[in-house]
């Protein structure tokens, strides 16, 4: 039985609203919960059962219940020392934080880290740090949330260039001169790679910085897993890079590679880390240990990418418009909500769970279900996705989807059979 999204049923007497506020919260049901989604929510669909593959999750590497990582958060639950809840501005010295900081640091192939509290915090006050009114920030438009917001605190003005488009972005730093630019590694929608190379050059022609969100390629790219920048040579021309470490990294934090230079200004300006606690001990020991795993977990990411080519090749052959998926993330843009609604239900009453993408995570009437593989998937249960996504073609309308009439010609022939 498909959950729904009813409107909540008081239990207790609640604060009466505003006028302003009731109309917003109204709007919001009002037009998507009732007039699109029919009553239920898009987010919300069936519950897995036991037997359900799971294509959800970022841990892609299956580190969150690696024994050599739990046993080290254990360990730091069990330490005697007192541990501190405070600002990262006010550690000094030597602490358990700033040796993780130089050991990613190192890694990365970088001067120094700053460690923050998520992804969203670490891009967030990079960009407050770094921007001004006066700074043209010129970001792809499929660059993740937290870029645009960090351009939005920072009071800069955004100039969105066509996603991987190089010659688009050289048309604008051309008319509105030196700025930031600022891309993905790898798009977290699409699975789309960014030509990093092309970026940078232009980006050095016109005397920009340079900010690339690895999030999606740190651990899983690279030699050891060290990154995009680092597998193309280009750590010594982009200026930061950052990354979630709830991704591969499967833990709760954020960083940034730059210069020593930049850190020390990032750790005494940037607000998440003025105005945010820092990270606790346990925290920090999981990561540490992380890193030294996915250091060596070349094998993993073998299979990892084997995996995602895997599934890829197979749903391609069967007409799903996968052409912009060159890494783990996968997604079958079905196109409205109600569209994408229809392929959840279709695939969840298989057994098969994807993660829903809307607007405002995708432009709108861009929807799509997003698989995200990792390297615990074997061959069978990637087949089993495969033959479910054939079963479900007509059900959910796959010829007549806007990703799908973009390809055209030969590919609605296989799509129709």
């Amino acid at each position: 039985m498909t959950k729904v999204a009813q409107m909540p049923v008081p239990t207790r007497r609640s604060v009466g609203e505003p006028d302003f506020l009731r109309q917003q919260v109204d709007r919001y049901y009002k037009e998507r919960v009732e007039d699109t989604w029919d009553g239920g929510h898009i987010m919300v669909g069936r519950t897995p059962g036991p037997d359900a593959i799971r294509l959800v999750s970022n841990d892609y590497l299956c580190m969150a219940r690696h024994p050599e990582i739990v046993g080290a958060q254990r360990a730091a639950l069990g330490d005697e020392d007192d541990a501190l809840l405070m600002a990262a501005v006010f550690l000094h010295g030597d602490n358990p934080q700033s040796r993780f900081e130089q050991a990613m640091a190192d890694w990365m192939d970088s001067e120094a880290s700053v460690l923050s509290q998520s992804g969203w915090a670490v891009n967030t006050g990079l960009l407050q740090s770094i921007a001004g009114p006066d700074t043209p920030c010129y970001i792809d438009m499929f660059a993740h949330a937290s870029l645009w917001e960090g351009i939005r605190s920072a009071g800069a003005r955004a100039v969105p260039f066509r996603h991987n488009a190089p010659e688009h972005l050289e048309k604008q730093v051309r008319r509105d001169g030196p700025g930031v630019i600022i891309v993905d590694s790898v798009y977290s929608t699409s699975g789309n790679v960014a030509p990093l190379e092309d970026i940078v050059s232009i980006g050095e022609r016109h005397g920009c910085v340079l900010v690339v969100d690895e999030a999606h390629s740190l651990g899983t790219h690279g030699p050891e897993g060290r990154g995009l920048v680092v597998d193309l040579g280009l750590t010594q021309r982009v200026h930061f890079r950052t990354a979630s470490l709830a991704k591969a990294f499967a833990g709760r934090a954020g960083i940034v590679a730059c210069s020593a230079r930049i850190a020390e200004y990032l750790k005494y300006t940037a607000n998440p880390a003025i105005f945010s606690s820092g990270l606790l001990p346990p925290e920090i020991a999981g990561l540490e240990a992380t890193l030294r795993v996915i250091a060596a977990a070349d094998a993993r990411r073998e299979r990892l990418h084997a995996n995602a080519d895997h599934l890829r090749e197979g749903l391609a052959d069967l007409g799903y418009n996968l052409d912009l998926s060159k890494s783990q993330i996968l997604g079958l843009e079905a196109g409205s909500e109600r569209s994408t609604i229809r392929l959840r239900d279709a695939l969840e009453s298989r057994g098969v769970f994807g993660s829903v993408f809307c607007a405002p995570a995708t432009p709108k009437n861009r929807s799509l279900i997003r698989f995200t593989v990792n390297s615990g998937l074997s061959r069978d249960e990637l087949d089993r996705i495969i033959e479910v996504c054939a079963d479900i073609r007509d059900e959910v309308d796959l010829a007549n989807w806007p990703s799908t009439r973009r390809r055209g010609g030969a590919f609605a022939a296989v799509v129709n059979g």
